[in-house]
């Protein structure tokens, strides 16, 4: 009787993680790119628009999985039991066939694959990439704390029609309404800038990992505060900006802040200012610790 040869250990383990990225990539590619496609053409739902910060966010996290690839494979063939949870968990929700659960089974599943293959070990080593994915995956949180922006409008409105008021435009405010020549503005739960706040915090927390300052506690802080206020402040100046184009009739202007190539500059000089921030704190940390130094 003839011996079919063994396929040797290694080689079984190639062909195992061939044969899981492969029936991985068949099941969320289709997803991932109908994310991409109504991100950057801004045809997807108000609330995943949300999550556009995933358009860097997933790629990055891609690269920082790469970046870990050596370490990925020197850690010891453990498995988990929440890993073999998460995957149960993970299908379940994909073949439910609804959206929310379809998208929310992809960092389920590649949690639970972390979990399967490393144990614990290979989680911790991948836990960041896994935070970037698990924010930048499209929820109903954003419709679920709607409801909750109420005062935070009312702020934005407030505080917009004050500064028409001292540059001598006459605006009445009523909750988060103004009226300015004739027209009516209001500021929305999706004009409350919470897409820009989440963008904010997001690329705070990339940034904070790119350039080693995530360890550090004050850096960490200090940055995410910063973004903040800089979300909210430059939310305010724009609502402000809008609020002066329609009350003036300036309906291109409007158009081209509001939903136009305005607001992706506009939004892209306030994450530039995060990184302007990002230096200043470095900078007045190196200077203290080396007047504590003397």
């Amino acid at each position: 009787m003839q011996l079919i040869p063994k396929i040797p250990i290694p080689l079984e383990r190639y062909l195992l993680s061939g044969a899981i990225a492969l029936l991985f990539s068949i099941m969320y590619a289709p997803l991932i790119l109908y994310w991409y496609d109504g991100w950057l053409k801004k045809s997807i739902s108000i609330e995943h628009e949300y999550f556009s910060h995933g358009l860097i966010g997933l790629p990055f996290a891609a690269y920082i999985v790469w970046l870990n690839y050596q370490q990925w494979r020197q850690l010891p063939d453990r498995s988990h039991p929440l890993g073999a949870a998460l995957l149960l968990l993970g299908g379940i929700l994909y073949f439910s066939g609804l959206p929310e659960p379809v998208n929310l089974s992809f960092p389920a599943i590649l949690t639970g694959l972390c979990l399967w293959f490393k144990g614990i070990p290979g989680f911790k080593l991948q836990r960041f990439p896994l935070l970037l994915i698990v924010l930048a995956t499209p929820n109903a949180i954003p419709y679920l704390i709607a409801p909750y922006t109420l005062p935070l409008q009312e702020f934005i409105a407030g505080t917009a029609g004050f500064i028409l008021n001292q540059l001598g435009l006459k605006v009445t405010v009523v909750q988060i309404y103004l009226y300015v020549g004739g027209q009516i503005v209001e500021v929305a739960p999706f004009c409350a800038g919470l897409k820009m706040l989440f963008t904010c915090i997001y690329v705070s927390l990339m940034l904070l990992y790119w350039t080693g300052n995530l360890d550090s506690r004050i850096k960490t802080n200090l940055l995410i505060i910063g973004a903040i206020i800089i979300s909210v402040a430059g939310n305010i100046v724009r609502n402000t900006l809008l609020t002066y184009f329609h009350g003036t009739h300036q309906e291109a202007a409007f158009k081209w802040l509001h939903e136009g190539l305005g607001g992706d500059i506009y939004s892209a000089c306030m994450l530039g200012l995060i990184v302007v921030l990002l230096n200043l704190i470095d900078r007045l940390i190196i200077q203290e610790e080396a007047v504590e130094e003397n």
